[in-house]
């Protein structure tokens, strides 16, 4: 399959630090669903806003659909993202006043290229994704901040969802569902995603979800700074046992 990503050499480091990600080699196919494990500040939300071009590799390249997205303008980044992609927020990012059916809607104002994949009319499409997700339809004419925190997780799913876009990027998306609303999202999630093509990275602590996808990758696996700090780690564990061990 046609690569949606491909990075090669990848380095990213926050002012003053040391690099929190070198990714010598990484793909993600056109379709594919990825799952991304690792422990909280290993850099998986900062990979995430690579990704989606928020934040910007100090060295490398990260391509998506064929642009190199740290040669772009940061203007250009946000119509990347505004046109080809859709994420789920670990916050949300909604906007509190407005209704539910108006945040669904909100992905598609800054983007002609998602409004013209639609088949129906931008309401009647919020509308299906909102009766998939099982929010009642009561709700959706209510401002969001009305709604509890697993009810406002859902309409952030539909606002990414909105317009087809080629890639999803979900982060601990399913963190405040319960069993069942989790089951219908995710199946949700996998029908829309094979529907309209697109791929999904999706990353989260919950281990049970790990069976649904194509690949399952631990970002230990491809970020060499932490294989670097692992065994930096290791060798220090070392020299402290050896300089406690007894003498002879």
């Amino acid at each position: 399959m046609k690569a949606l990503i491909t990075i090669n050499n990848l380095e990213f480091a926050w002012p003053g630090q040391a690099p929190l990600l070198q990714i010598p080699h990484f793909e993600l196919a056109k379709g594919e669903s990825v799952f991304i494990k690792g422990p909280s500040g290993s850099g998986k939300s900062t990979l995430l806003g690579l990704l989606a071009g928020i934040q910007v590799a100090n060295q490398g390249q990260l391509q998506f659909l064929g642009r190199d997205l740290s040669r772009l303008s940061a203007r250009a980044r946000d119509q990347v993202r505004a046109d080809h992609l859709g994420y789920i927020f670990q916050q949300f990012n909604l906007l509190p006043f407005l209704s539910v059916i108006e945040n669904v809607c909100s992905a598609l104002i800054f983007s002609r290229h998602k409004r013209a994949r639609l088949t129906q009319a931008p309401t009647a499409e919020a509308a299906r994704l909102l009766h998939e997700l099982q929010l009642a339809p009561e709700l959706w004419q209510q401002p969001v901040h009305k709604l509890s925190i697993g009810q406002q997780q859902r309409v952030a799913a539909a606002r990414a969802l909105m317009g087809s876009p080629e890639l999803i990027i979900a982060d601990e998306p399913t963190s405040a569902l319960d069993a069942d609303s989790r089951s219908a999202f995710m199946d949700l999630l996998f029908k829309e995603c094979r529907r309209q093509g697109s791929s999904l990275i999706f990353v989260s602590h919950d281990p049970t979800l790990e069976p649904l996808f194509e690949r399952v990758l631990s970002l230990s696996s491809i970020n060499k700074s932490s294989l670097n700090k692992a065994s930096l780690n290791k060798a220090a564990l070392n020299k402290s046992a050896l300089n406690e061990a007894p003498l002879c």
